[in-house]
Formats: C-alpha cells, sequence, structure tokens
C-alpha cells in the first residue's frame, strides 16, 4: 500500500529539513512526501527541492503566494488521488507533530477509514502552549462536539490519515474553509457520508522554531463555519 504525508509550509526553513530527515529515518516502505510551500520568503521551497534532488521519494509543490492551509491540503489531494496512494497523510510541518507516530496510524488504518491524531483522547496531552491558546483550543472542540454532533474529541488537529475512498467521495470544489476551520469540515464531510473515524492518542508538542499562522479571522473563520455545516446537514445539501 502506497502512503504519502502531505505537509503545508509557509516560512518553514527551520523546520522542514529535519521533519523530512526523521520521516526518511523512519524506513517504511512505500512512504512518499510532499511538500506544497506557498512561495515562502524564507527559501522553505529550496530546501525541499535539493532534498528531492537526492531523495526519489520527496515532492515538491510549489504555489505562487500564501493561498491558506485549506486549499494546500486539496491541492495535496488531488496529487496523491492522480499518482494511485491508498493512505493519505496531513501533517504540520513545525515539529508540533511526532513522525515516530506515523507507524501507528499505518496500523491503526488497517481497521478505520480516517485516522485523527488526538490531543484530547486520553485527557489534555499538549506540551508547551499558552493557558490562552489551550483553553481556546479544548473550547473549540468542544463547541464544534456540541453543534456538530460529530463523536470526535479534536476535530480540530492537523495529524490525520486518509483512505483514498474517504478523499474519492468528497467534493472538493465544495469546501468552504481556507483555515484550520478546514479539519473540521473534512471530518464532518466523511462523519456524514458514513466512514469509520478513529482517534489515536498523541503528544502534542508546541513548535520550538518559526512563527504560528493563527489569527483572529481564522478563529472567526471556524466559529461560523460549525453552524453552516450543521445548517447544510439539515437541509441535506452537505
Amino acid at each position: 500500500m502506497k502512503s504519502i504525508i502531505i505537509i503545508p509550509t509557509y516560512n518553514e526553513s527551520q523546520n522542514i529539513k529535519q521533519l523530512i530527515e526523521r520521516l526518511l529515518f523512519l524506513g517504511i516502505k512505500d512512504l512518499h512526501i510532499l511538500v506544497v510551500d506557498d512561495n515562502s520568503p524564507d527559501g522553505t521551497a529550496d530546501i525541499v527541492e535539493k532534498l528531492s534532488q537526492k531523495e526519489s521519494n520527496i515532492y515538491l509543490i510549489r504555489r505562487p503566494g500564501k493561498a491558506g492551509l485549506g486549499t494546500a491540503y486539496v491541492a495535496g489531494f488531488k496529487f496523491a488521488l492522480n499518482n494511485g496512494y491508498d493512505y493519505i497523510f496531513e501533517m504540520d510541518a513545525d515539529l508540533s507533530h511526532n513522525p515516530d507516530e506515523i507507524p501507528n496510524f499505518l496500523k491503526k488504518i488497517e481497521q478505520c477509514d480516517l485516522v485523527i491524531g488526538s490531543r484530547y483522547a486520553t485527557g489534555v496531552n499538549v506540551i508547551n502552549w499558552p493557558l490562552t491558546r489551550l483553553i481556546l483550543s479544548v473550547g473549540a472542540n468542544k463547541y464544534t462536539k456540541i453543534i456538530t454532533g460529530m463523536p470526535i474529541k479534536d476535530s480540530t488537529g492537523g495529524f490525520k490519515c486518509f483512505r483514498r475512498q474517504v478523499l474519492e467521495a468528497i467534493d472538493f470544489e465544495n469546501i468552504s474553509s481556507g483555515g484550520y476551520s478546514f479539519q473540521i469540515e473534512m471530518n464532518f464531510k466523511a462523519w456524514k457520508k458514513g466512514f469509520r473515524i478513529c482517534e489515536i492518542p498523541i503528544i502534542f508538542t508546541d513548535r520550538e522554531a518559526g512563527s504560528s499562522k493563527m489569527s483572529k479571522r481564522i478563529i472567526w473563520e471556524a466559529v461560523w463555519l460549525v453552524w453552516k455545516l450543521k445548517i447544510k446537514s439539515l437541509l441535506g445539501i452537505i
């Protein structure tokens, strides 16, 4: 079974080389890496391109400008589906997601259609986040669960693995979210289509280098998105 890890980047030159090297060190057969870079001014894409010249399982999509997390993942999903991958991962570039968890995902995906690396499956497994950020995240997940009804403890997490059948069933042209709310929307669509969703516990460690892409606009997008999804679901147009 072929697997690919999609990593969106914008100004991650301090992290991307280490992340890719740790993924390669796992030595997993037929595991490929795709970086989708939004024209990072810090040279992130150039680092990836040099690595890809040495390793045949590293790919790079250069986009002309910063267009958002959601569209970066959609570009990666289309690449994965067009190139015959069976398991498609999402992963952050900032080393907050531990590459050593990849084998656990691959084991769990044998029983599920979508595996979510959950920060809240067994309590709160977050390291080095400011209290305000933690409260925001926990509150956002509870809010999402109440409004949408999804039986997911960490619906905003970005470390996950899809079977290709899930992505084939989702119309990317109808994805309305561009920021971190993209994670909520993808989970909701997969859930409403009856796919098996599983959560495995992970430990999330806040980035040590670079800066977070979180903003007030992204937060408000997520606040309104859950209501939009709920209404569309009630109308049968999800």
